[in-house]
């Protein structure tokens, strides 16, 4: 059995500030990157006590980095690069640390892949979030995602998209800043024993295919952008002049909504030419 985890640092227990995971200084997110090595060890302990000859792979999913390599125990650290497009030879993947989609109410340190930019995601009509995205993306290739831990809005916001999927809750949310914590040994404890059943489940639990192509993506910024800013974040797009009015072509498949929105557009996801692709 090979298993993928994909891990964050918002999500993890006693983090509910964004001081703790946006600074690059170890010194600030010390603390929540000693206690995402703790959580990431017990997710590799619970596969382990059911599946003891399992191969785990564990992706550090958190932008600025919140995993060090030396802390992970029994299991292949994966750095660079995004795994869950490529999902061959894996049979489930897993999160841990993961925190709920941007806009949610009452989720700490909620956000959609940049909590300093993006004000939502929503693909074929449907809020999504990072959890929605890369499950999708794994269960367009025959991978189901079968575990995650989090706060108690990130579960909810799981068993939306994955009704059969298990779940470990690191605290509870009371503001975007603000969380009552579950004890830590407890949470440990609790991820140990969920991921365990999630693997005795596995059969159980289907692969993720609820947003069916061809797929629209619709991206809203907090703040007016410019094409060149796109250009930057997707370097296939080629630059053009801003021009006024609504729905814009900003590319082949990319049309500007207004000065805070695009829409891409594709009929693949795993299209490497796709804008989606990049998105995602």
């Amino acid at each position: 059995m090979h298993l993928l985890v994909i891990t964050d640092l918002e999500g993890v227990c006693g983090v509910d500030s964004f001081s703790q995971t946006r600074t690059g200084r170890e010194q600030r997110k010390g603390p929540a990157m000693d206690q995402l090595a703790r959580e990431v060890n017990a997710c590799i302990e619970g596969i382990h006590s059911a599946k003891p000859k399992a191969t785990v792979d564990v992706w550090d999913g958190h932008g600025s980095g919140g995993l060090r390599e030396s802390d992970v125990g029994d299991a292949r650290y994966l750095e660079g690069g995004r795994p869950y497009f490529e999902m061959d030879g894996y049979d489930a993947m897993l999160f841990v640390g993961q925190h709920a989609m941007a806009g949610s109410p009452h989720a700490p340190l909620c956000h959609t892949y940049s909590s300093l930019s993006i004000d939502y995601y929503k693909l074929n009509g449907t809020f999504v979030g990072e959890f929605a995205c890369r499950a999708l993306l794994a269960g367009l290739q025959g991978v189901p995602t079968i575990f995650l831990s989090g706060d108690d809005k990130a579960t909810l916001e799981a068993r939306q998209f994955v009704p059969e999927i298990e779940t470990a809750v690191t605290k509870r949310g009371t503001g975007r800043e603000s969380a009552d914590h579950r004890d830590r040994e407890e949470v440990c404890a609790a991820i140990r024993d969920g991921v365990a059943v999630a693997i005795e489940r596995l059969d159980e639990i289907p692969p993720y295919s609820g947003l069916e192509p061809p797929y629209t993506l619709e991206v809203r910024y907090y703040e007016p952008y410019n094409v060149s800013k796109i250009d930057r974040i997707a370097g296939w797009i080629r630059k053009y002049l801003p021009i006024a009015g609504d729905l814009v072509p900003v590319s082949k498949g990319v049309t500007r909504i207004d000065a805070r929105t695009i829409r891409i557009t594709a009929d693949d996801l795993l299209d490497t030419d796709s804008g989606l692709y990049h998105r995602l």
